[in-house]
């Protein structure tokens, strides 16, 4: 059993007592205070410790570990500052590395909470037995950018000296005397302020210890941290890489290979019978979102309150992110009831974090939005744990203020041993789901056409463990890449699976992350796109392993800076990073055995598969924002939303509808794209059903549409301007289900719009707007021709030309037909009919040939 850490039952702060405020160390931690049964330490009153064999560094490396400190950064005593004597000493890994591990192993061997104290007491370090006393000082060790010498402990006492300077002004009376009352409530009331941030510390500490109990808890934890650091400071770590990583990976030979994939985009009979396998299976599968992340690159920020906002609430094309994966995954549902007339509801696990206040803001999106029409019962989310951030000179946890550990989420690797933990696959195999959707809430183009359904219907037909959606590697982008792994194990055997190694492990590999040439990684090797269909059976068994495996492709990114603000409101970049696992490493796991070597067509037989399209219909983020000046949009929203336009354009211009080409980013850098088309997925999702609905026409340069209906026509319509039809009950109508639920019933009471020979003019969006921002679809309009369908309302518009602005709204249950008349427009507005109410006037129905989906016009 892993329980939280504890201070020495006797501390103060566990009796509620006041302590003074802002010591340099508070007497009940300092290395003066003890007691007749324990020194203060964080008492671990039991740990499951395992030996790490991964990347494992014992004093007799050939690879000798020294501390690299960056140059402007100061080394600081972790003394209280006003007994601070100079730097200290060098940090010396092996030494920590020994000091940890015969802890942890002591630990292990302890089996009782007495045993477990006298192991603590008897360790050189009697403060904080992971090393990191400075913790509960709160020493500053790290002041970029704030002070002429940015660590040093002038700059903190400084601040100190400040902070008792305000508290002294602020309990001031307006005749200049000190109220003692006021400055005593300030002092308590910030007694109790310290007393909060220790209670959240034993929490984050807590939840350290416990879920990182397959590795050791939190002394674990700090062993991996300082090996992955250890192996950084390597000077000939692309020699010495394959030794360390024969012994992790129990082999004697390992070679990395260009994997072969399955090309949607060439061979497309085989990607539509795999799409129709895909949406024939989706009852039995889940959809898994890790939202975990802080999305600190987007610099999402809350413009009411100020407040730091994850990645999921970004305001994308008039939604947020996470209503726009809903969207994508309710349109192929409802693809699903158009060609089986059954009903399907997904199951979707959300894993969040406290991170930026995500679970919290995710869980009041989804009750605001009434769970988007699913249900409650048919979401769980599950918040994972956030993990210290080290400093990379030395691996030292970095602090904002005392008991404020900076802590960031640990990846989304750890989200098979959370599933497991929180009991999220049990959940879903109480639905019957036997594989799942994995999906990225950045990535704004992963359902476009049919890779989403192609990947997972492979994967449901073939039995595969786990498979990756692919495609070219962006230059110079911060992805990793697919690769086929061969390893020969020590009983000789032949070892082979497909996997994926992250950029910042380049290296370790002796990979050039060079430019485009014929034998560079982006020729050889396909991106890795964290899209990922999984056999929920067999990550259950890897999450519920006891060992590191659990924990897949663990690795310490310390090439980006960590950015933090301090308890006094000042920001800092420390060189630092926190150890992060890569939740699509999982497949290490799942390699097949040979006893002889193979030398071709190996993927045919594995448990693991690549299926591979064009980089626009799998992958185009909006992940980081982009800075003024910068001439990239690469990962931007700017350049994300060129993207979706490129794939309107594609998907339309082979329905004979005369639409402008796109050229490259560079050339709308400051302009914004040439045109708006933003089409709701349920007109499809597969594009082979969306170009049955459109055909002829022109949509000129600079013009705009929106389609959100999911039942509609468009038969020679030339657009001149902007168009926006909205539909209230787009996919169906909701009703309250038998749990009391609000549910959106799919294919009843469906707003409608049928457009043949319409002519749109008018003056659009207003392309010298300084204020547009055109990825949130938010832009300012001179004129539009806007259609509002209520309810089941219809819209027709025939043989007529709509000249400036217009607005067509249809009350729920009426159809509005628009034609040309003697005087201008003529408009006739009539109820459905009883026996249409549900169903509609017209409807497309859908029927399966081959391996082709057939659409055909119903009109009643």
């Amino acid at each position: 059993m892993a329980v939280t850490p504890l201070l020495h039952h006797n501390s103060p702060l566990l009796n509620n007592s006041k302590p003074s405020p802002k010591p340099p160390l508070p007497h009940f931690l300092s290395s003066s205070y003890h007691s007749s049964s324990s020194s203060s330490s964080f008492l671990l009153s039991s740990i499951n410790y395992c030996p790490l064999t991964s990347s494992s560094f014992s004093s007799s490396s050939s690879c000798p570990a020294v501390s690299q400190p960056s140059p402007p950064c100061l080394r600081v005593s972790t003394a209280p500052v006003e007994y601070a004597s100079g730097p200290a000493p060098e940090f010396d890994f092996h030494l920590e590395l020994a000091r940890l591990k015969a802890l942890g192993s002591n630990l292990s061997n302890s089996t009782s909470l007495p045993d477990k104290l006298q192991v603590l007491d008897s360790d050189s370090r009697c403060a904080v037995a992971a090393g990191q006393e400075h913790v509960l000082r709160g020493d500053d060790f790290d002041d970029s950018g704030d002070f002429d010498s940015p660590s040093s402990s002038s700059a903190s006492a400084l601040k100190r000296a400040l902070y008792a300077l305000a508290e002294m002004v602020d309990s001031w009376d307006v005749t200049g005397e000190s109220s003692k009352v006021g400055l005593a409530n300030k002092i308590s009331r910030h007694g109790e302020e310290d007393v909060n941030a220790f209670k959240l510390l034993l929490k984050t500490l807590g939840d350290v210890e416990q879920f990182y109990d397959c590795i050791g808890g939190i002394i674990g934890y700090q062993i991996m941290v300082l090996e992955l650091l250890a192996h950084s400071t390597c000077e000939e770590k692309a020699v010495n890489w394959s030794q360390d990583n024969k012994s992790s990976l129990q082999c004697q030979f390992i070679e990395i290979h260009p994997p072969k994939v399955l090309d949607l985009s060439q061979d497309t009979e085989y990607a539509s019978q795999a799409a129709l396998w895909g949406i024939e299976g989706l009852p039995e599968l889940g959809e898994i979102y890790p939202f975990g992340g802080s999305a600190d690159r987007l610099g999402l920020v809350d413009p009411d309150t100020g407040e730091c906002l994850p990645a999921a609430m970004l305001a994308y094309c008039g939604r947020t992110l996470l209503e726009g994966l809903i969207r994508d995954l309710q349109a192929r549902e409802f693809l699903f009831f158009k060609l089986y007339g059954k009903q399907c509801i997904t199951p979707v696990a959300i894993m969040t974090s406290s991170a930026k206040k995500n679970h919290e803001r995710i869980l009041s999106l989804c009750e605001r939005l009434e769970w988007f029409g699913r249900g409650r019962s048919n979401f769980r989310l599950f918040e994972q744990p956030l993990v210290p951030a080290i400093r990379a000179e030395d691996g030292q946890w970095i602090v904002r203020g005392q008991f404020m550990p900076v802590c960031k989420p640990g990846g989304h690797g750890v989200i098979w041993k959370l599933a497991y933990d929180k009991g999220v696959f049990q959940w879903f195999g109480n639905y019957g789901r036997k594989g799942a959707t994995v999906r990225q809430v950045s990535n704004v183009v992963a359902a476009t056409d049919l890779t989403l359904l192609a990947l997972t219907g492979i994967g449901l037909r073939q039995r595969k463990k786990l498979g990756f959606a692919s495609c070219r590697r962006n230059t110079g982008a911060t992805e990793g890449i697919n690769v086929l792994i061969e390893k020969r194990t020590l009983d000789d055997k032949w070892a082979y699976g497909l996997s994926c190694i992250e950029y910042t492990e380049f290296d370790k590999f002796g990979i050039i992350n060079g430019p485009l040439s014929s034998k560079s990684l982006e020729a050889d090797f396909p991106a890795n796109t964290n899209i990922l269909y999984v056999d929920l059976p067999s990550a259950e068994l890897v999450g519920s392993s006891k060992n590191e495996t659990s924990l897949p492709g663990m690795v310490l990114n310390v090439k980006k800076p960590v950015r933090y603000v301090d308890q006094f409101g000042l920001t800092h970049s420390v060189s630092g990073g926190r150890l992060e696992c890569t939740m699509q490493n999982i497949a290490d796991n799942f390699f097949n055995t040979y006893s002889s070597r193979h030398y071709e067509d190996v993927e045919e037989g594995l448990d693991t598969f690549i299926v591979y399209n064009e980089r626009r219909k799998v992958t185009s983020s909006a992940k980081k924002k982009r800075m003024h000046g910068n001439k990239s949009l690469n990962q931007t929203p700017e350049g994300s939303i060129l993207d979706i336009m490129r794939n309107a354009a594609d998907l339309l211009s082979h329905c004979q509808i005369s639409i402008p080409k796109i050229l490259g980013n560079e050339d709308y850098v400051d302009s914004g794209p040439p045109f708006l088309i933003l089409l709701h997925p349920a007109l499809g999702p597969l594009w082979e059903v969306t170009r049955q609905k459109f055909h002829g026409g022109s949509i000129s340069m600079g013009s705009e549409l929106q389609v959100e209906v999911a039942e509609f026509v468009w038969r020679d319509v030339q657009l001149h301007g902007s168009l926006i039809i909205l539909a209230e009950n787009i996919m169906g109508s909701m009703i309250i289900n038998e749990n009391g639920e609000t549910v959106l019933q799919y294919g009843k009471r469906c707003g409608r719009c049928k457009l043949e020979n319409v002519k749109v003019v008018n003056k659009g969006i207003d392309w010298n707007s300084g204020d547009n921002l055109y990825w949130k679809h938010d832009v300012d309009r001179i004129e539009a021709v806007k259609v509002i369908l209520h309810g089941n309302a219809e819209f027709e518009a025939m043989d007529v030309t709509l000249q400036g602005n217009h607005l067509f709204e249809v009350p729920d249950g009426y159809r509005m037909r628009v034609t040309s008349g003697k005087s201008g427009l003529q408009v006739q507005l009539r109820a459905v009919e009883e026996k249409w109410v549900e169903s509609g006037s017209w409807f497309w129905s859908y029927k399966i040939e081959g391996t082709h989906i057939q659409l055909e016009l119903v009109e009643l």
